[in-house]
């Protein structure tokens, strides 16, 4: 079952820019004659949604580039190679590689995501019995419960007070919704535990007797020749400037600052631009000197190319699932309404993950599944009886699901790792299915 994905994916993924492209044409295929909308006017809604990601695009790059920054300081390579040799077998190596990933990625997305697979690219350095493949696939597989964790943008959105939460959940939230009722709720640690359990016992099991692909070791020591000291004292005024140390720390203290002020006394939550300002203030200091990190955050952005052009193509998909038409609907509107009718107390949870999963396909964000679905979705909840924290969570499980197959979020981690989607994909399916069965299985438990 394993090769046959491995070769169904080798064979029929295209490049993720083609994939995007694709989804782009079935998306606006799909959205004529479901919503009674012209070509024109699809075309409209893409061009209008294509430039609606550039600040989260901005982000994304900058979380990959300054994340890859930071491991490639000498002291956090020795921290992390250090890590790497604890494995004494490939399936502990693949089952190590699960768990930190999947716990980074329930801490915090944006930081796990970069973590897992700077961790399997160490491994991969001290162990050649490793399937590459494999070990990168499962470092990604933990990024299915980002959404279950205390970074998911959806819950977080509904514990947030304010006319904004009413508004775009027409009426049916007007006082916001605990964490303890989300996240924190006993049904969704459960279903977290045993979805982490399931993809790691998955992964080992995954892992070939032989036929194992391994890569070429200068590639993942391109970086180590960064060094934090330039070859040359300084002479100038300029050179001085470009080693002083002072500087680094200065910019580092002012970030730090600022990330206190904002999280601890405001009491804002870490988002993306915090996880972004952590790498920057920890890569400027252990790299020593301003001309240090400015070498080594050059080698790193390199791997952003994927993130900036094929995130304009996905904001355009979205512009296209959530355009409304002269008929009055979107895409995304009828998909939801479709799920509703089939729905009662107990099915409603499991069919709305399963709505907000196949929607994730289209529109990879969280964002764009709150504006798709919240306004429906929670008033169609709230009729049958569902509590509104089990609403949220099955549509936060459904955006976190198919990014296992989705090549959106696996775009930074495979700029790291120097593979393809096609690489990982195969196995990720497999992942989708042991997930899958355990999330259907916990909707219907935690509805009745």
């Amino acid at each position: 079952m394993i090769k046959f994905c491995v070769r169904l994916v080798q064979r029929w993924l295209p490049d993720p820019f083609i994939f995007a492209i694709l989804l782009t044409f079935v998306a606006a295929l799909v959205a004529m004659p479901l919503c009674h909308q012209t070509p024109l006017e699809v075309v409209e809604h893409w061009g209008g949604g294509v430039w609606n990601l550039l600040e989260f695009a901005m982000q994304m790059a900058l979380v990959l580039v300054c994340g890859s920054t930071l491991a490639s300081a000498p002291v956090i390579k020795k921290a992390i190679d250090a890590m790497a040799r604890l494995p004494k077998s490939a399936p502990a190596a693949i089952a190590l590689v699960t768990v930190v990933s999947a716990l980074s990625c329930w801490l915090n997305w944006g930081f796990g995501l970069i973590v897992g697979v700077v961790f399997a690219k160490a491994i991969a350095r001290q162990r050649s019995d490793v399937d590459y493949r494999l070990l990168i696939a499962s470092a990604y597989s933990g990024f299915v419960v980002w959404h279950a964790g205390i970074s998911g943008s959806i819950p977080l959105t509904m514990a947030t007070p304010g006319e904004a939460l009413s508004m775009a959940t027409d009426g049916a939230l007007t006082a916001p919704v605990t964490l303890a009722r989300t996240i924190l709720d006993w049904h969704n640690l459960v279903i977290v535990l045993f979805v982490i359990i399931g993809i790691t016992i998955a992964n080992t099991l995954m892992h070939p007797k032989q036929g194992i692909l391994t890569i070429d070791p200068a590639l993942l020591k391109e970086n180590d020749n960064i060094t934090t000291e330039v070859s040359s004292p300084a002479k100038t005024p300029a050179q001085r400037l470009e080693q002083s140390r002072l500087l680094s720390w200065i910019v580092a203290l002012m970030l730090v600052a600022y990330l206190v002020i904002h999280l601890i006394v405001r009491g804002a939550n870490l988002d993306l631009g915090g996880v972004i300002m952590i790498f920057l203030a920890l890569g400027l200091v252990l790299h020593s000197t301003p001309v240090a990190y400015v070498r080594a955050f050059g080698k790193a952005t390199t791997g952003a190319a994927g993130i900036i052009l094929q995130f304009p193509f996905y904001a355009g998909i979205m512009g296209i699932v959530t355009g409304v038409g002269v008929s009055g609907i979107s895409l995304g509107g009828v998909m939801a309404e479709a799920c509703i009718q089939i729905s009662n107390s107990v099915t409603y949870p499991l069919l709305t993950f399963l709505c907000a999963a196949v929607l994730n396909m289209f529109v990879p964000s969280g964002g764009g599944h709150w504006a798709v679905q919240a306004p429906v979705m929670f008033t169609a909840g709230a009729n049958l009886g569902v509590d509104p924290g089990l609403t949220g969570m099955a549509i936060a499980w459904g955006d976190a699901w198919t990014n296992l197959i989705q090549p959106f979020w696996a775009l930074p981690a495979l700029a790291i790792a120097r593979l393809n989607a096609k690489d990982i994909m195969g196995y990720c399916l497999i992942d989708l299915l042991v997930t899958g069965v355990i999330i259907c299985g916990g909707m219907l438990i935690w509805a009745i």
